[in-house]
């Protein structure tokens, strides 16, 4: 038996135990193999932190799906919309 069938294997019967962390590491390790790395290099991939992408949600030439800001911003005041009758320089008190 090949190594992408015994992987194909114990996939489908995690998934049926519903253990489902390593549904997706077989999943992922079957990925690899299938794009032509090497049984010993695909189960020393670590997968855990990549996303698989939905179809629909990101646009032409990104890698992302939605813009997360990075840690500590803090979105900025809004500005005050009463400055119709100010001059230029001055703040409204």
């Amino acid at each position: 038996m090949d190594e992408i069938e015994r992987l194909r294997i114990a996939m489908e019967a995690a998934a049926e135990a519903l253990d489902f962390e390593e549904a997706r590491r077989l999943r992922d390790q079957l990925s690899l193999l299938r794009g032509g790395a090497s049984p010993a290099e695909a189960k020393a991939a670590d997968t855990s932190d990549l996303i698989r992408q939905q179809p629909g949600a990101m646009g032409l030439g990104s890698s992302q799906q939605r813009m997360t800001p990075p840690p500590g911003w803090q979105k900025p005041k809004k500005p005050d919309p009463m400055t119709r009758g100010t001059r230029r320089g001055q703040t409204r008190t």
